[in-house]
Protein backbone atom coordinates (compact mmCIF):
# COMPACT_ATOMS: atom_id res chain seq x y z
CA UNK A 1 0.00 0.00 0.00
CA UNK A 2 1.43 3.38 -0.99
CA UNK A 3 1.53 6.48 1.20
CA UNK A 4 -1.54 8.10 -0.34
CA UNK A 5 -3.66 4.98 0.19
CA UNK A 6 -2.55 4.82 3.82
CA UNK A 7 -3.60 8.45 4.30
CA UNK A 8 -7.00 7.78 2.74
CA UNK A 9 -7.68 5.10 5.34
CA UNK A 10 -7.24 7.65 8.12
CA UNK A 11 -9.23 10.70 6.91
CA UNK A 12 -12.86 11.69 6.95
CA UNK A 13 -14.66 10.85 3.68
CA UNK A 14 -11.78 9.42 1.62
CA UNK A 15 -14.14 9.29 -1.39
CA UNK A 16 -13.49 13.01 -1.74
CA UNK A 17 -10.00 12.25 -3.04
CA UNK A 18 -10.14 9.03 -5.05
CA UNK A 19 -11.82 10.02 -8.34
CA UNK A 20 -12.97 7.19 -10.58
CA UNK A 21 -16.57 8.45 -10.76
CA UNK A 22 -19.01 7.00 -13.26
CA UNK A 23 -18.70 8.77 -16.65
CA UNK A 24 -15.07 9.75 -15.99
CA UNK A 25 -13.24 10.27 -19.32
CA UNK A 26 -9.91 8.73 -20.26
CA UNK A 27 -7.31 11.00 -18.69
CA UNK A 28 -4.42 8.78 -19.78
CA UNK A 29 -4.90 9.52 -23.49
CA UNK A 30 -2.02 11.13 -25.44
CA UNK A 31 -2.28 14.91 -25.21
CA UNK A 32 -0.47 18.16 -25.89
CA UNK A 33 -1.62 20.09 -22.83
CA UNK A 34 -2.70 19.14 -19.31
CA UNK A 35 -5.28 21.24 -17.48
CA UNK A 36 -6.41 20.87 -13.89
CA UNK A 37 -9.62 22.54 -12.71
CA UNK A 38 -9.11 23.48 -9.08
CA UNK A 39 -12.08 24.35 -6.91
CA UNK A 40 -11.20 26.12 -3.63
CA UNK A 41 -13.76 24.30 -1.50
CA UNK A 42 -14.74 20.75 -0.62
CA UNK A 43 -15.56 18.03 -3.16
CA UNK A 44 -19.23 18.17 -2.13
CA UNK A 45 -19.44 21.85 -3.04
CA UNK A 46 -17.34 21.77 -6.20
CA UNK A 47 -19.07 18.73 -7.67
CA UNK A 48 -22.35 20.66 -7.44
CA UNK A 49 -21.03 23.48 -9.63
CA UNK A 50 -22.41 23.51 -13.18
CA UNK A 51 -19.61 25.68 -14.53
CA UNK A 52 -16.99 23.12 -13.54
CA UNK A 53 -18.99 20.37 -15.24
CA UNK A 54 -19.28 22.38 -18.46
CA UNK A 55 -15.56 23.22 -18.67
CA UNK A 56 -14.48 19.69 -17.71
CA UNK A 57 -16.60 18.27 -20.53
CA UNK A 58 -15.43 20.78 -23.15
CA UNK A 59 -11.75 20.35 -22.37
CA UNK A 60 -11.81 16.56 -22.25
CA UNK A 61 -13.67 16.34 -25.57
CA UNK A 62 -10.71 17.96 -27.29
CA UNK A 63 -8.18 15.40 -28.57
CA UNK A 64 -5.22 17.54 -27.55
CA UNK A 65 -6.29 18.23 -23.95
CA UNK A 66 -6.57 16.23 -20.77
CA UNK A 67 -8.48 17.92 -17.96
CA UNK A 68 -8.46 16.68 -14.38
CA UNK A 69 -9.87 18.03 -11.09
CA UNK A 70 -8.76 18.95 -7.61
CA UNK A 71 -10.81 20.21 -4.67
CA UNK A 72 -9.62 21.71 -1.41
CA UNK A 73 -8.68 18.92 0.99
CA UNK A 74 -10.37 19.11 4.36
CA UNK A 75 -8.09 19.98 7.27
CA UNK A 76 -7.34 16.34 8.14
CA UNK A 77 -6.26 15.49 4.60
CA UNK A 78 -4.28 18.71 4.22
CA UNK A 79 -2.43 18.04 7.45
CA UNK A 80 -1.63 14.46 6.42
CA UNK A 81 -0.33 15.51 3.01
CA UNK A 82 1.85 18.17 4.59
CA UNK A 83 3.26 15.83 7.25
CA UNK A 84 4.01 13.11 4.69
CA UNK A 85 5.53 15.57 2.20
CA UNK A 86 3.06 14.55 -0.51
CA UNK A 87 2.18 17.37 -2.91
CA UNK A 88 -1.51 18.02 -3.61
CA UNK A 89 -2.64 15.91 -6.55
CA UNK A 90 -5.47 15.53 -9.05
CA UNK A 91 -8.31 13.05 -8.58
CA UNK A 92 -8.10 11.32 -11.95
CA UNK A 93 -4.42 10.26 -12.12
CA UNK A 94 -2.94 11.57 -8.86
CA UNK A 95 -0.70 13.86 -10.87
CA UNK A 96 0.82 16.60 -8.64
CA UNK A 97 -0.75 19.97 -9.41
CA UNK A 98 2.72 21.39 -9.97
CA UNK A 99 3.12 19.12 -13.01
CA UNK A 100 0.15 20.44 -14.97
CA UNK A 101 0.53 22.94 -17.80
CA UNK A 102 -2.54 24.91 -16.69
CA UNK A 103 -4.08 25.18 -13.23
CA UNK A 104 -7.47 26.88 -13.31
CA UNK A 105 -9.27 28.09 -10.19
CA UNK A 106 -13.01 28.77 -10.14
CA UNK A 107 -13.55 31.58 -7.62
CA UNK A 108 -17.20 31.60 -6.66
CA UNK A 109 -17.02 33.47 -3.35
CA UNK A 110 -14.87 36.26 -1.93
CA UNK A 111 -13.98 34.22 1.15
CA UNK A 112 -12.43 31.41 -0.91
CA UNK A 113 -9.14 33.26 -1.44
CA UNK A 114 -7.21 31.74 1.45
CA UNK A 115 -8.22 28.31 0.15
CA UNK A 116 -6.56 29.19 -3.16
CA UNK A 117 -3.32 29.83 -1.28
CA UNK A 118 -3.85 26.71 0.84
CA UNK A 119 -4.04 24.59 -2.32
CA UNK A 120 -1.02 26.29 -3.89
CA UNK A 121 0.95 25.81 -0.69
CA UNK A 122 0.10 22.11 -0.51
CA UNK A 123 1.06 21.81 -4.18
CA UNK A 124 4.43 23.54 -3.71
CA UNK A 125 3.55 26.34 -6.15
CA UNK A 126 4.69 29.91 -5.29
CA UNK A 127 1.88 32.40 -4.71
CA UNK A 128 3.11 35.16 -7.03
CA UNK A 129 4.00 34.88 -10.75
CA UNK A 130 7.40 36.52 -10.31
CA UNK A 131 8.39 33.69 -7.97
CA UNK A 132 7.32 30.92 -10.37
CA UNK A 133 9.52 29.30 -13.00
CA UNK A 134 8.81 28.10 -16.54
CA UNK A 135 8.23 24.64 -15.04
CA UNK A 136 5.32 25.84 -12.91
CA UNK A 137 1.77 25.78 -14.28
CA UNK A 138 0.11 28.81 -15.82
CA UNK A 139 -2.32 29.93 -13.09
CA UNK A 140 -5.74 30.76 -14.50
CA UNK A 141 -8.80 32.12 -12.63
CA UNK A 142 -12.46 32.44 -13.52
CA UNK A 143 -15.89 32.51 -11.91
CA UNK A 144 -18.32 35.19 -10.73
CA UNK A 145 -15.77 36.91 -8.48
CA UNK A 146 -14.05 38.12 -11.63
CA UNK A 147 -16.63 40.92 -11.62
CA UNK A 148 -13.82 42.45 -9.54
CA UNK A 149 -10.68 40.36 -9.95
CA UNK A 150 -8.27 42.86 -8.40
CA UNK A 151 -7.96 41.47 -4.84
CA UNK A 152 -6.67 38.17 -6.26
CA UNK A 153 -5.19 39.37 -9.58
CA UNK A 154 -1.58 39.45 -8.22
CA UNK A 155 -1.67 35.66 -7.76
CA UNK A 156 -2.66 34.77 -11.32
CA UNK A 157 -1.11 34.76 -14.77
CA UNK A 158 -4.46 34.87 -16.55
CA UNK A 159 -8.05 35.62 -15.53
CA UNK A 160 -11.15 34.79 -17.58
CA UNK A 161 -13.88 37.39 -17.21
CA UNK A 162 -17.32 36.30 -18.41
CA UNK A 163 -18.39 33.04 -20.04
CA UNK A 164 -15.67 30.40 -20.08
CA UNK A 165 -16.85 27.90 -22.70
CA UNK A 166 -14.85 29.31 -25.60
CA UNK A 167 -12.07 31.01 -23.65
CA UNK A 168 -10.72 28.04 -21.70
CA UNK A 169 -10.18 25.87 -24.74
CA UNK A 170 -8.62 28.76 -26.67
CA UNK A 171 -6.14 29.32 -23.82
CA UNK A 172 -5.32 25.60 -23.69
CA UNK A 173 -4.52 25.66 -27.44
CA UNK A 174 -2.17 28.61 -27.00
CA UNK A 175 -0.41 26.90 -24.07
CA UNK A 176 0.06 23.78 -26.20
CA UNK A 177 1.58 25.84 -29.02
CA UNK A 178 3.94 27.95 -26.89
CA UNK A 179 4.66 25.63 -23.97
CA UNK A 180 7.80 26.71 -22.13
CA UNK A 181 7.50 30.38 -23.10
CA UNK A 182 5.36 31.93 -20.38
CA UNK A 183 5.64 35.48 -21.67
CA UNK A 184 4.55 34.48 -25.17
CA UNK A 185 1.61 32.53 -23.77
CA UNK A 186 0.37 35.55 -21.82
CA UNK A 187 0.79 37.89 -24.78
CA UNK A 188 -1.17 35.60 -27.11
CA UNK A 189 -3.88 34.89 -24.56
CA UNK A 190 -4.36 38.59 -23.89
CA UNK A 191 -5.67 38.93 -27.46
CA UNK A 192 -8.72 36.77 -26.57
CA UNK A 193 -11.91 38.55 -25.52
CA UNK A 194 -12.43 37.90 -21.82
CA UNK A 195 -8.76 37.35 -20.95
CA UNK A 196 -7.05 39.61 -18.43
CA UNK A 197 -3.31 39.18 -17.92
CA UNK A 198 -2.55 41.29 -14.82
CA UNK A 199 1.23 41.39 -15.31
CA UNK A 200 0.87 42.86 -18.82
CA UNK A 201 -1.52 45.68 -17.93
CA UNK A 202 -0.86 49.34 -17.17
CA UNK A 203 -1.92 50.86 -13.86
CA UNK A 204 -2.43 54.36 -12.48
CA UNK A 205 -2.48 54.80 -8.71
CA UNK A 206 -2.78 51.03 -8.33
CA UNK A 207 -5.82 50.87 -10.65
CA UNK A 208 -5.67 48.91 -13.92
CA UNK A 209 -6.32 51.08 -16.99
CA UNK A 210 -5.81 48.51 -19.76
CA UNK A 211 -9.26 47.73 -21.21
CA UNK A 212 -10.58 44.16 -21.01
CA UNK A 213 -13.76 43.02 -22.75
CA UNK A 214 -16.00 40.38 -21.16
CA UNK A 215 -16.33 37.01 -22.91
CA UNK A 216 -19.86 36.20 -24.06
CA UNK A 217 -21.29 33.00 -25.52
CA UNK A 218 -23.69 34.48 -28.05
CA UNK A 219 -25.68 31.36 -28.95
CA UNK A 220 -26.50 29.19 -25.93
CA UNK A 221 -28.08 26.50 -28.10
CA UNK A 222 -24.80 26.07 -29.97
CA UNK A 223 -22.67 26.05 -26.82
CA UNK A 224 -21.44 22.67 -25.57
CA UNK A 225 -23.28 21.21 -22.58
CA UNK A 226 -22.36 18.08 -20.56
CA UNK A 227 -25.04 15.43 -21.00
CA UNK A 228 -22.97 12.65 -19.40
CA UNK A 229 -21.52 14.40 -16.33
CA UNK A 230 -19.56 12.69 -13.60
CA UNK A 231 -21.72 10.95 -11.01
CA UNK A 232 -20.26 11.89 -7.59
CA UNK A 233 -18.84 9.22 -5.31
CA UNK A 234 -20.71 10.60 -2.31
CA UNK A 235 -23.73 12.78 -1.72
CA UNK A 236 -22.95 16.36 -2.71
CA UNK A 237 -24.60 19.69 -1.93
CA UNK A 238 -26.84 19.69 -5.01
CA UNK A 239 -26.98 15.99 -5.78
CA UNK A 240 -28.68 16.01 -9.18
CA UNK A 241 -27.85 16.70 -12.84
CA UNK A 242 -29.20 20.03 -14.09
CA UNK A 243 -30.20 21.64 -17.37
CA UNK A 244 -29.49 25.35 -17.79
CA UNK A 245 -32.57 27.07 -19.23
CA UNK A 246 -31.09 30.44 -20.00
CA UNK A 247 -28.25 32.72 -18.97
CA UNK A 248 -28.76 36.21 -17.63
CA UNK A 249 -31.78 37.63 -15.84
CA UNK A 250 -34.69 39.89 -16.68
CA UNK A 251 -35.53 41.03 -13.17
CA UNK A 252 -32.95 43.83 -12.66
CA UNK A 253 -32.90 43.61 -8.86
CA UNK A 254 -30.50 46.39 -7.93
CA UNK A 255 -28.50 44.36 -5.39
CA UNK A 256 -27.92 41.36 -7.69
CA UNK A 257 -24.51 41.06 -9.32
CA UNK A 258 -25.41 37.92 -11.29
CA UNK A 259 -28.24 39.76 -13.05
CA UNK A 260 -25.82 42.23 -14.62
CA UNK A 261 -22.70 40.04 -14.86
CA UNK A 262 -24.45 37.42 -17.00
CA UNK A 263 -26.28 39.81 -19.32
CA UNK A 264 -27.36 39.76 -22.11
CA UNK A 265 -30.16 37.24 -21.64
CA UNK A 266 -29.60 34.22 -23.89
CA UNK A 267 -32.23 31.50 -24.02
CA UNK A 268 -31.83 27.80 -24.71
CA UNK A 269 -34.57 26.35 -26.92
CA UNK A 270 -37.21 23.99 -25.54
CA UNK A 271 -36.12 21.30 -28.00
CA UNK A 272 -32.52 21.45 -26.80
CA UNK A 273 -33.56 21.44 -23.13
CA UNK A 274 -35.75 18.37 -23.61
CA UNK A 275 -32.96 16.56 -25.46
CA UNK A 276 -30.49 17.35 -22.68
CA UNK A 277 -32.96 16.26 -20.01
CA UNK A 278 -33.46 12.86 -21.66
CA UNK A 279 -29.71 12.35 -22.10
CA UNK A 280 -28.90 13.36 -18.52
CA UNK A 281 -31.45 10.93 -17.09
CA UNK A 282 -30.12 8.11 -19.29
CA UNK A 283 -26.42 8.78 -18.62
CA UNK A 284 -26.52 9.29 -14.84
CA UNK A 285 -29.28 7.06 -13.51
CA UNK A 286 -30.32 10.01 -11.32
CA UNK A 287 -33.67 9.94 -9.57
CA UNK A 288 -33.88 13.73 -9.62
CA UNK A 289 -33.36 16.31 -12.37
CA UNK A 290 -32.92 20.02 -11.81
CA UNK A 291 -33.53 22.98 -14.09
CA UNK A 292 -31.24 25.92 -13.58
CA UNK A 293 -31.34 29.67 -14.19
CA UNK A 294 -31.39 32.86 -12.17
CA UNK A 295 -35.20 33.01 -12.35
CA UNK A 296 -36.72 29.93 -13.96
CA UNK A 297 -40.26 31.33 -13.86
CA UNK A 298 -39.14 33.94 -16.41
CA UNK A 299 -38.14 31.41 -19.06
CA UNK A 300 -40.21 32.16 -22.20
CA UNK A 301 -43.24 29.86 -22.14
CA UNK A 302 -42.01 28.10 -19.01
CA UNK A 303 -45.36 26.38 -18.62
CA UNK A 304 -45.14 25.02 -22.15
CA UNK A 305 -41.71 23.61 -21.35
CA UNK A 306 -42.93 22.02 -18.13
CA UNK A 307 -45.87 20.44 -19.93
CA UNK A 308 -43.20 18.36 -21.68
CA UNK A 309 -40.81 17.92 -18.74
CA UNK A 310 -43.36 16.72 -16.18
CA UNK A 311 -44.53 13.71 -18.27
CA UNK A 312 -40.88 12.88 -19.04
CA UNK A 313 -40.03 12.94 -15.35
CA UNK A 314 -43.06 10.82 -14.49
CA UNK A 315 -42.29 8.29 -17.22
CA UNK A 316 -38.65 7.95 -16.13
CA UNK A 317 -39.61 7.95 -12.44
CA UNK A 318 -37.49 11.04 -11.88
CA UNK A 319 -38.35 13.92 -9.58
CA UNK A 320 -38.24 17.30 -11.31
CA UNK A 321 -36.54 19.81 -9.03
CA UNK A 322 -37.43 23.46 -9.56
CA UNK A 323 -35.24 26.19 -8.04
CA UNK A 324 -36.65 28.90 -5.82
CA UNK A 325 -39.31 30.95 -7.60
CA UNK A 326 -40.22 34.61 -7.56
CA UNK A 327 -43.51 35.23 -5.80
CA UNK A 328 -44.95 36.81 -8.93
CA UNK A 329 -44.01 33.87 -11.19
CA UNK A 330 -45.54 30.99 -9.23
CA UNK A 331 -48.41 29.07 -10.80
CA UNK A 332 -49.97 25.64 -10.47
CA UNK A 333 -48.56 24.66 -13.85
CA UNK A 334 -45.02 25.36 -12.63
CA UNK A 335 -45.21 22.63 -10.01
CA UNK A 336 -47.50 20.23 -11.84
CA UNK A 337 -48.39 17.24 -9.73
CA UNK A 338 -45.38 17.55 -7.41
CA UNK A 339 -45.95 17.75 -3.68
CA UNK A 340 -42.67 18.87 -2.30
CA UNK A 341 -42.21 19.43 1.38
CA UNK A 342 -41.69 23.15 1.12
CA UNK A 343 -41.68 26.12 -1.24
CA UNK A 344 -38.85 28.64 -1.33
CA UNK A 345 -39.29 32.34 -2.08
CA UNK A 346 -37.05 35.38 -1.67
CA UNK A 347 -39.03 38.56 -0.92
CA UNK A 348 -35.65 40.11 0.14
CA UNK A 349 -37.32 42.98 2.04
CA UNK A 350 -40.15 43.15 4.53
CA UNK A 351 -42.01 46.18 3.17
CA UNK A 352 -43.23 47.32 -0.21
CA UNK A 353 -41.29 50.58 0.15
CA UNK A 354 -37.98 48.77 0.47
CA UNK A 355 -38.84 46.26 -2.24
CA UNK A 356 -39.36 49.23 -4.56
CA UNK A 357 -35.94 50.60 -3.58
CA UNK A 358 -34.22 47.35 -4.49
CA UNK A 359 -36.46 46.85 -7.56
CA UNK A 360 -37.83 43.56 -6.31
CA UNK A 361 -41.03 43.68 -8.29
CA UNK A 362 -43.36 41.70 -6.05
CA UNK A 363 -46.36 43.11 -4.23
CA UNK A 364 -48.53 42.23 -1.26
CA UNK A 365 -51.10 41.00 -3.78
CA UNK A 366 -48.48 38.62 -5.21
CA UNK A 367 -47.86 37.25 -1.73
CA UNK A 368 -51.55 36.73 -1.09
CA UNK A 369 -52.24 35.10 -4.48
CA UNK A 370 -49.19 32.82 -4.42
CA UNK A 371 -49.60 31.61 -0.87
CA UNK A 372 -53.29 30.81 -1.31
CA UNK A 373 -52.49 28.86 -4.45
CA UNK A 374 -49.57 26.97 -2.85
CA UNK A 375 -51.44 26.09 0.33
CA UNK A 376 -54.39 24.96 -1.74
CA UNK A 377 -52.02 22.58 -3.54
CA UNK A 378 -51.02 21.00 -0.26
CA UNK A 379 -47.79 22.73 0.72
CA UNK A 380 -47.18 22.81 4.47
CA UNK A 381 -43.84 24.61 4.74
CA UNK A 382 -42.39 27.82 3.35
CA UNK A 383 -38.82 29.10 3.28
CA UNK A 384 -38.36 32.86 2.99
CA UNK A 385 -35.11 34.70 2.28
CA UNK A 386 -34.45 38.34 3.17
CA UNK A 387 -31.51 40.73 3.32
CA UNK A 388 -30.60 43.01 6.20
CA UNK A 389 -28.79 46.32 5.73
CA UNK A 390 -30.21 47.29 2.34
CA UNK A 391 -29.86 50.94 1.29
CA UNK A 392 -32.43 53.23 2.99
CA UNK A 393 -33.52 50.38 5.32
CA UNK A 394 -35.37 51.45 8.49
CA UNK A 395 -36.39 49.54 11.57
CA UNK A 396 -39.97 49.33 10.29
CA UNK A 397 -38.67 47.44 7.26
CA UNK A 398 -37.13 44.88 9.62
CA UNK A 399 -40.40 44.58 11.53
CA UNK A 400 -42.05 44.04 8.16
CA UNK A 401 -40.24 40.69 7.87
CA UNK A 402 -42.15 39.40 10.88
CA UNK A 403 -45.36 41.00 9.63
CA UNK A 404 -44.98 39.19 6.30
CA UNK A 405 -44.41 35.88 8.07
CA UNK A 406 -47.51 36.50 10.19
CA UNK A 407 -49.53 37.32 7.08
CA UNK A 408 -48.47 34.06 5.44
CA UNK A 409 -49.42 32.09 8.53
CA UNK A 410 -52.83 33.78 8.58
CA UNK A 411 -53.41 32.90 4.92
CA UNK A 412 -52.48 29.29 5.64
CA UNK A 413 -55.05 29.06 8.43
CA UNK A 414 -57.74 30.63 6.22
CA UNK A 415 -57.03 28.23 3.33
CA UNK A 416 -56.52 24.98 5.26
CA UNK A 417 -58.16 25.53 8.63
CA UNK A 418 -54.98 24.11 10.16
CA UNK A 419 -52.15 25.61 12.20
CA UNK A 420 -49.31 23.22 11.38
CA UNK A 421 -47.46 25.51 8.93
CA UNK A 422 -43.67 25.70 9.29
CA UNK A 423 -42.03 28.93 8.16
CA UNK A 424 -38.25 29.22 7.94
CA UNK A 425 -36.98 32.78 7.71
CA UNK A 426 -33.35 33.27 6.69
CA UNK A 427 -31.56 36.60 6.51
CA UNK A 428 -28.24 37.44 4.96
CA UNK A 429 -26.36 40.71 5.23
CA UNK A 430 -26.45 43.06 2.27
CA UNK A 431 -23.05 43.30 0.58
CA UNK A 432 -22.57 46.07 -2.03
CA UNK A 433 -21.35 44.20 -5.11
CA UNK A 434 -19.43 45.47 -8.15
CA UNK A 435 -21.40 45.85 -11.37
CA UNK A 436 -24.68 46.63 -9.60
CA UNK A 437 -26.58 49.87 -8.99
CA UNK A 438 -25.69 49.40 -5.31
CA UNK A 439 -21.92 49.39 -5.88
CA UNK A 440 -21.90 52.93 -4.44
CA UNK A 441 -23.82 51.99 -1.28
CA UNK A 442 -22.59 51.76 2.30
CA UNK A 443 -22.35 48.40 4.00
CA UNK A 444 -23.49 48.78 7.59
CA UNK A 445 -21.01 47.93 10.35
CA UNK A 446 -20.87 44.70 12.32
CA UNK A 447 -22.47 46.11 15.47
CA UNK A 448 -25.32 47.63 13.46
CA UNK A 449 -25.78 44.30 11.71
CA UNK A 450 -26.14 42.62 15.09
CA UNK A 451 -28.64 45.25 16.26
CA UNK A 452 -30.82 44.74 13.21
CA UNK A 453 -30.70 40.95 13.54
CA UNK A 454 -31.88 41.32 17.14
CA UNK A 455 -34.88 43.37 15.96
CA UNK A 456 -35.88 40.68 13.47
CA UNK A 457 -35.30 37.88 15.95
CA UNK A 458 -37.41 39.56 18.63
CA UNK A 459 -40.23 40.34 16.19
CA UNK A 460 -40.36 36.79 14.86
CA UNK A 461 -40.83 35.36 18.35
CA UNK A 462 -44.41 36.60 18.21
CA UNK A 463 -45.16 34.52 15.10
CA UNK A 464 -45.86 30.86 15.81
CA UNK A 465 -44.16 28.16 13.79
CA UNK A 466 -41.22 30.27 12.62
CA UNK A 467 -37.59 29.16 12.58
CA UNK A 468 -35.03 31.92 12.11
CA UNK A 469 -31.51 31.63 10.63
CA UNK A 470 -29.11 34.46 9.91
CA UNK A 471 -25.69 34.81 8.30
CA UNK A 472 -22.67 35.56 10.47
CA UNK A 473 -22.05 39.31 10.57
CA UNK A 474 -18.24 39.44 10.56
CA UNK A 475 -17.96 37.12 7.56
CA UNK A 476 -20.38 39.39 5.67
CA UNK A 477 -18.25 42.39 6.52
CA UNK A 478 -15.14 40.68 5.11
CA UNK A 479 -17.07 39.70 2.00
CA UNK A 480 -17.89 43.38 1.53
CA UNK A 481 -14.23 44.36 1.82
CA UNK A 482 -13.11 41.96 -0.90
CA UNK A 483 -16.12 42.62 -3.13
CA UNK A 484 -14.96 46.22 -3.66
CA UNK A 485 -11.27 45.74 -2.91
CA UNK A 486 -8.15 46.42 -4.96
CA UNK A 487 -4.77 44.79 -5.57
CA UNK A 488 -3.37 45.86 -2.21
CA UNK A 489 -5.59 43.24 -0.54
CA UNK A 490 -3.53 40.37 -1.99
CA UNK A 491 -0.90 40.97 0.69
CA UNK A 492 -3.62 40.81 3.34
CA UNK A 493 -4.78 37.45 2.00
CA UNK A 494 -1.23 36.08 2.25
CA UNK A 495 -0.84 37.46 5.77
CA UNK A 496 -4.17 35.98 6.89
CA UNK A 497 -3.34 32.61 5.35
CA UNK A 498 0.06 32.54 7.03
CA UNK A 499 -1.73 33.29 10.32
CA UNK A 500 -3.93 30.22 9.90
CA UNK A 501 -6.97 31.42 7.93
CA UNK A 502 -8.58 28.95 5.53
CA UNK A 503 -12.10 27.66 4.92
CA UNK A 504 -13.30 31.17 5.75
CA UNK A 505 -16.74 30.37 4.36
CA UNK A 506 -17.18 27.75 7.08
CA UNK A 507 -18.30 29.22 10.43
CA UNK A 508 -16.26 26.78 12.50
CA UNK A 509 -13.04 27.88 10.78
CA UNK A 510 -13.63 31.60 10.23
CA UNK A 511 -11.25 33.74 12.33
CA UNK A 512 -12.28 37.39 12.26
CA UNK A 513 -9.56 38.30 14.76
CA UNK A 514 -6.82 36.94 12.51
CA UNK A 515 -8.20 38.84 9.52
CA UNK A 516 -8.33 42.11 11.46
CA UNK A 517 -4.74 41.55 12.56
CA UNK A 518 -3.71 40.89 8.96
CA UNK A 519 -5.23 44.21 7.87
CA UNK A 520 -3.43 45.99 10.70
CA UNK A 521 -0.11 44.30 9.88
CA UNK A 522 -0.44 45.44 6.25
CA UNK A 523 -1.44 48.98 7.23
CA UNK A 524 -4.79 48.78 5.45
CA UNK A 525 -8.08 50.11 6.77
CA UNK A 526 -10.70 47.55 5.64
CA UNK A 527 -13.60 49.87 6.36
CA UNK A 528 -12.74 52.23 3.53
CA UNK A 529 -14.03 49.53 1.21
CA UNK A 530 -17.34 49.15 3.04
CA UNK A 531 -18.03 52.88 3.34
CA UNK A 532 -20.37 54.69 0.95
CA UNK A 533 -18.54 55.46 -2.31
CA UNK A 534 -18.63 58.78 -4.17
CA UNK A 535 -20.55 58.79 -7.46
CA UNK A 536 -17.40 59.86 -9.33
CA UNK A 537 -15.34 57.07 -7.77
CA UNK A 538 -13.03 55.21 -10.16
CA UNK A 539 -13.56 51.61 -9.12
CA UNK A 540 -10.90 48.91 -9.34
CA UNK A 541 -13.02 47.02 -11.91
CA UNK A 542 -13.87 49.97 -14.18
CA UNK A 543 -11.29 48.81 -16.75
CA UNK A 544 -13.58 45.88 -17.65
CA UNK A 545 -16.24 46.34 -20.33
CA UNK A 546 -19.09 44.15 -19.07
CA UNK A 547 -21.53 45.46 -21.66
CA UNK A 548 -23.65 47.09 -18.93
CA UNK A 549 -22.84 50.79 -18.85
CA UNK A 550 -21.70 52.44 -15.63
CA UNK A 551 -23.98 55.38 -16.44
CA UNK A 552 -26.97 53.00 -16.49
CA UNK A 553 -26.01 51.58 -13.08
CA UNK A 554 -25.62 55.11 -11.69
CA UNK A 555 -29.04 56.16 -12.94
CA UNK A 556 -30.55 53.07 -11.28
CA UNK A 557 -28.73 53.94 -8.03
CA UNK A 558 -30.24 57.42 -8.07
CA UNK A 559 -33.71 56.02 -8.80
CA UNK A 560 -33.32 53.62 -5.89
CA UNK A 561 -32.59 56.46 -3.49
CA UNK A 562 -35.82 58.08 -4.67
CA UNK A 563 -37.75 54.84 -4.17
CA UNK A 564 -38.52 54.48 -7.88
CA UNK A 565 -38.98 50.94 -9.13
CA UNK A 566 -38.39 49.88 -12.73
CA UNK A 567 -40.08 47.40 -15.04
CA UNK A 568 -38.49 44.06 -15.85
CA UNK A 569 -36.49 44.16 -19.06
CA UNK A 570 -38.31 41.07 -20.35
CA UNK A 571 -41.00 43.49 -21.56
CA UNK A 572 -38.58 45.62 -23.52
CA UNK A 573 -34.98 46.84 -23.55
CA UNK A 574 -34.12 49.39 -20.86
CA UNK A 575 -30.85 50.45 -22.50
CA UNK A 576 -28.29 48.97 -20.10
CA UNK A 577 -25.93 48.36 -23.02
CA UNK A 578 -25.52 44.59 -22.75
CA UNK A 579 -27.15 43.93 -26.11
CA UNK A 580 -23.98 45.26 -27.73
CA UNK A 581 -22.52 41.83 -27.00
CA UNK A 582 -25.41 39.67 -28.18
CA UNK A 583 -29.09 40.03 -28.93
CA UNK A 584 -30.89 40.19 -25.59
CA UNK A 585 -33.99 37.98 -25.62
CA UNK A 586 -37.14 39.83 -24.55
CA UNK A 587 -40.51 38.28 -23.88
CA UNK A 588 -42.93 40.93 -25.03
CA UNK A 589 -43.77 38.74 -28.02
CA UNK A 590 -44.26 35.59 -25.96
CA UNK A 591 -47.19 34.45 -23.83
CA UNK A 592 -45.69 32.94 -20.70
CA UNK A 593 -48.73 31.67 -18.96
Amino acid sequence: MNAIDRILLSVEKPARYVGGEYNQPDCTKPHKVSFCLAFPDLYEVGMSNLGIKILYDILNRDPDVVCERCFTPWVDMGKALSEQGIPLFSLETRRPLKDFDLLGFSIQYELALTNVLYMLDLAGIPFFPAERSEDDPILFAGGPCTANPEPFAPFFDLICIGDGEEVNLAVAKIVAKHKGNRRKILEECQKIDGIYAPSLTETENGICITPVKKAVVKNLDAAPFPTAPLVPNIEVTHDRPVVELYRGCYAACRFCQACFFYRPVRVRSQERILTYAKELIASTGADELGISSLSSGDYPDICGLLRHLHPLAEREKVKLQLPSLRLDSYSEELTGDSRRGSLTFAPEAGTQRLRDVINKNITEEDVDHTMRLAFGQGYRAVKLYFMIGLPTERDEDLLGIAALAAKIRKIYIEVTGKRDLTITVSTSMFVPKPLTPFQWAEQIGVEEMKRRVSIVRAALRSVKGVNYNWHEETASMLEGVFARGDRSLADVVVRAYRSGCRFDGWNEHFRYDLWMQAFADCGIDPFRYTAAQAEDKVFAWDFIDFGVKKSFLLSEWRRALCGEKGESCKFGCKGCGANRYAACKVQNDVSDR
